[in-house]
């Protein structure tokens, strides 16, 4: 099964991200690459292409909605990392639907996630 982030992207092309300027500062433990950042407030940074009227972060590859994924995933912000999928792990996003319907494309639903070899099975509800 594909995950299906990996044709979305809606999120990189509708949130601004920001977040405190130490995720990008090597010294003190930060990831994300200072290269694809702009300073957005003393405290904050935003991913570049996310402060504007009409976001895309400089980091999705790709299209929207067909083939899309982040280009330093594993090095990506905090708040990129909050934001999970509807469904992945048996709750609704609002953030992921909020996304999704900006750019014209359905809610992800608890089919979303079968897993073809395991049928009709899918996730629990999470607990409150």
């Amino acid at each position: 099964m594909d995950h299906p982030c990996l044709r979305c992207g809606a999120c990189c092309a509708y949130f601004r991200v920001a977040f405190h300027w130490s995720e990008a500062e090597p010294f003190l433990g930060g990831v994300v690459p200072a290269e694809l950042t702009e300073k957005l407030d003393p405290h904050r940074l935003a991913m570049r292409g996310t402060y504007t009227a009409a976001p895309r972060c400089t980091a999705l590859q790709g299209t929207v909605g067909e083939a899309a994924h982040c280009s330093i995933y594993p090095q990506r912000p905090s708040v990129c990392r909050e934001v999970a999928p509807s469904w992945e792990f048996g709750a609704v996003s609002p953030q992921c639907d909020k996304a999704r319907l900006a750019h014209g494309l359905a809610v992800l639903t608890p089919q979303d996630w079968l897993d073809p070899s395991t049928a009709d099975t899918p996730p629990l509800p999470q607990s409150a």
